[in-house]
This record gives C-alpha cells, sequence and structure tokens, in this order.
C-alpha cells in the first residue's frame, strides 16, 4: 500500500475489493469524525446517462460537522466547496484506490485567511484517514 499526494489530494490503494474498501473508507472517516452524506455511483451514472461502460467508481461526499459548521460561519458561500470528495475505484488488480482531497488545496481558492485553522484541521484529519487505509490488509 502506498499513500501518494496529489495537488489537491491523497492518494493510497489498498489491497481490498471495491466493496470492501468503500466500507473501510466509511469507517475510517466515521473514525476521524466525517459521515457521508452523498455517494455517486459513478459506473451506474455513466451507464444511464450515456450507455457507457466505466470501471466501479464512487464518489463519496464527506463532511465533519463541527468543521463544516464552522466554516459555513465564517463565510456562508463557502458551502460551495463542500463537502469533502473521497472516491474509490477498481484499480483492476484485485485492489482498490482511495483518494481524498486535500481541504487546504480547496480553500486555496477562498481569499478568507479566517478559514485556514479549519482547513488546516480537516487536512489532518483527512490524512490521517488515507494513512489509516494504509495499513489496511
Amino acid at each position: 500500500m502506498t499513500q501518494t499526494t496529489t495537488d489537491y489530494g491523497f492518494r493510497t490503494r489498498v489491497n481490498l475489493p471495491y466493496e470492501q474498501a468503500i466500507e473501510k473508507v466509511t469507517e475510517a472517516l466515521k473514525t476521524e469524525g466525517f459521515g457521508v452524506l452523498t455517494e455517486i455511483d459513478v459506473k451506474a451514472t455513466l451507464k444511464k446517462k450515456l450507455d457507457m461502460d466505466f470501471r466501479r467508481y464512487v464518489i463519496l461526499g464527506a463532511c465533519n460537522p463541527v468543521l463544516a459548521n464552522q466554516a459555513l460561519n465564517m463565510e456562508l458561500e463557502i458551502g460551495l466547496l463542500l463537502p469533502c470528495n473521497v472516491i474509490v475505484y477498481d484499480d483492476e488488480q484485485g485492489g482498490s484506490m482511495v483518494s481524498i482531497v486535500d481541504p487546504i488545496s480547496m480553500l486555496g481558492v477562498v481569499v478568507n485567511p479566517n478559514l485556514n485553522a479549519v482547513a488546516e484541521e480537516a487536512h489532518t484529519r483527512l490524512q490521517r484517514v488515507s494513512k489509516a487505509l494504509e495499513t489496511v490488509a
């Protein structure tokens, strides 16, 4: 399992089948105070809307209510950048890839320094989620 950082997130490969990877991601998010508000099945959506086949791929909208509340109270329009997206997809080698958006990168477009502490806290928590997934079977 290798964790890498993209320009806008953290990516980890887990040696678990797709469905189990989604369960582990959800559990790891919960440990850090995040719940999954939305779940978009990209494969099913592309099949339904475009009649195209695509690998199993889900976008999870993760939210930490305490941090979201803090951010919304500082800047009401920040809701445009919420929730934090997490993707899980088949890596076609029997495992799954997990990528988690970096809130610091997301909030880099915002010109409100008051949000920096919230972004840093979310960053730390989501990075711990990514690192916890490194130890998954």
